[in-house]
């Protein structure tokens, strides 16, 4: 059993509102992350796609790249159709060693769009479930054959981000469509990330941690604003700076034995929230559960 500590570019160069880190040189994101401590980091926009450059820059830097954010559209077109559109992605994470693959659909989605309010989340149309089930399931397998694992990103602002709606999901979707925990998301969507952990093991493939300021996000519902509203105005930061019980979280991951890596995504503005302090905090509260959970890791027990 092994854990991984990596880390999110979304901190330091946001890839929805590019005024948010926009001119960030990656060397300064990267000398951030490998001074901080981390081992690995998830795909950014303004990484290059040609492997054989990405991968000496990485490793100057001894970072791995961990995986990346993928968008589905399987309410919108077919499975073959979805098969040949992440063909790039699957590349590129092949010829990094990369050894996950993030999905979340998009079909409709309002996380990256400033007009739309958060709380008029979109739906699965009626009817709709199956066909979309059978449909992840046929790419979750499909990436599993390639090497990967499958991991659903459940999010807010998307078809999939309520009680409900992963109620949903997990009857019409097979167990190779294994998800991402994503502490941050899950409970502000109403998701206790711990019993999600308990209840189904065998479906926690990845794992992002970041910490939330409820009143900020009652505050965003109750004025109409958008998830990216939210963003600005401080609902996300790190593991230890908010509300979430990580030491709890950690507890659940080591009953299941799991062994994988563990990504702090913590989106804020980086003029407000300096990427490499706010790192630093959220690192070390998660090596410190991590270590007091029992995980045997190099770094954990620090």
């Amino acid at each position: 059993m092994s854990i991984r500590f990596g880390v999110s570019p979304i901190a330091w160069i946001n890839d929805d509102m590019p005024e948010l880190g926009g001119d960030t040189p990656l060397e300064k994101m990267f000398s951030d992350c490998r001074d901080v401590g981390f081992e690995g980091i998830e795909l950014g926009g303004k990484f290059p796609r040609d492997p054989a450059i990405l991968r000496p820059m990485l490793a100057s830097y001894g970072l791995d790249l961990i995986g990346g954010w993928y968008s589905s559209y399987l309410l919108e077109r077919d499975v073959d159709a979805e098969i040949e559109a992440m063909q790039p992605q699957l590349a590129l994470l092949e010829a990094m060693g990369s050894t996950v693959f993030v999905d979340a659909e998009c079909s409709m989605a309002l996380n990256g769009d400033r007009t739309h309010p958060l709380r008029n989340q979109p739906l699965v149309p009626e009817g709709q479930w199956g066909l979309f089930g059978e449909r992840l399931t046929k790419i979750a397998e499909y990436v599993q054959s390639r090497g990967f694992r499958f991991a659903y990103h459940f999010h807010l602002g998307t078809v999939v981000e309520k009680p409900a709606d992963l109620e949903a999901f997990l009857a019409n979707t097979d167990p190779a469509v294994g998800f991402v925990i994503d502490t941050g998301h899950a409970v502000l969507g109403g998701i206790d990330p711990v019993a999600l952990i308990q209840q189904h093991p065998e479906r926690v493939n990845h794992v992002h941690t970041k910490d939330i300021r409820r009143t900020i996000f009652d505050q965003i519902a109750c004025d109409g604003d958008s998830f990216l509203d939210g963003v600005l105005k401080g609902m996300f930061t790190v593991p230890g700076d908010g509300e979430i019980d990580f030491g709890a979280v950690m507890q659940a991951l080591r009953q299941i034995d799991y062994s994988g890596w563990i990504v702090i995504e913590a989106e804020q503005d980086p003029a407000l929230a300096d990427p490499r302090e706010y790192s630093q905090i959220g690192l070390a509260t998660l090596k410190r559960e991590a270590g007091n959970a029992g995980f045997f890791h190099s770094e954990a027990a620090e």
